[in-house]
């Protein structure tokens, strides 16, 4: 059965950061305790009602494209048992799917983004300049078009409530160095394109993603957070594919489409969502952790 978490509580250990969706823990011994709730957030709000195991799919989708991707690179995940670090009293039933122990890195401040199809923000940039992050692009591309390659598209990491904006190469390399830019940039591509080829033989287009990367002590590169999750990047089913619109997408897209015909700015506090809305929600995130990772939710 999943569980619904919207908030973590755990007397006891130091709370250090409580995002979007997840809640991190210093476990003050190098690592950290990350716990995803069934936090929803849309425009940039975090929304009052959670999507019922929510948190569980992302971290098992996020498990699973770790542990594909390991050869590729490195991440964060200890391997150690949740239980094991949880407080006395607490139910581990409610966090063991939801959670992983992970190394305590130094995170990159940039957002690392893979785009290999011309939509979102991209799709913006492009009919405004032509580029997308100072890449210049063909003329004549349309929504949703595949792109002749994967490009990488840094942004600012924004605080809760906050936007991202996108950077070209240049404005990032400045932030971290012309040597770590150029690491996370052809990390960010790499896995793209394993993640990228493993979708489509499942009938599905990974059009683009966000990764995280932190450094340890010695400087080794680790990708960390969240990977390849529904969340994190845009899913679309193959067969209901077509340039020149948006397709429907495997994340929170239903709970999008609900809030745009409200009379709501997009500002704190975030209206309801209707319960047949969540659900339908819901149901994608399973589906992609199914048709993905071949996990039933």
């Amino acid at each position: 059965m999943a569980t619904t978490l919207s908030q973590s509580d755990l007397p006891g250990l130091d709370l250090i950061h409580r995002g979007k969706v997840r809640d991190v823990y210093d476990l003050h011994d190098g690592r950290l305790l990350m716990v995803a709730s069934d936090r929803l957030s849309a425009f940039d709000v975090v929304l009052p009602d959670p999507i019922p195991g929510k948190g569980e799919m992302l971290t098992q989708i996020s498990n699973f494209w770790f542990a594909k991707t390991a050869h590729l690179l490195p991440n964060h995940l200890t391997g150690d048992d949740v239980a094991s670090v949880l407080p006395a009293g607490v139910d581990p039933g409610l966090y063991a799917k939801r959670s992983v122990v992970t190394k305590k890195l130094k995170p990159v401040p940039v957002e690392c983004i893979a785009r290999g199809y011309l939509i979102g923000s991209g799709w913006k940039d492009y009919q405004a300049t032509g580029k997308v992050s100072g890449i210049e692009l063909p003329s004549g591309l349309q929504q949703a078009q595949q792109l002749p390659q994967a490009i990488f598209t840094p942004s600012t990491k924004a605080a809760v409530g906050d936007h991202d904006e996108n950077i070209d190469f240049a404005t990032a390399a400045a932030t971290v160095g012309e040597s770590l830019a150029t690491q996370v940039r052809d990390a960010t591509l790499k896995l793209y394109a394993f993640a990228r080829d493993y979708a489509a033989e499942r009938g599905i287009i990974l059009a683009d993603t966000k990764f995280e990367f932190g450094t340890d002590d010695s400087g080794t590169l680790y990708v960390m957070d969240e990977i390849l999750t529904p969340d994190s990047s845009r899913y679309w089913p193959a067969d209901s594919y077509h340039v020149g619109t948006s397709p429907p997408s495997y994340d929170k897209q239903f709970v999008r489409d609900y809030l745009e015909t409200l009379d709501w700015n997009k500002r704190a506090p975030g209206p309801n969502v209707p319960a047949d809305v969540i659900a339908k929600t819901r149901a994608k995130y399973a589906e992609a952790l199914q048709r993905l990772a071949g996990i039933d939710a």
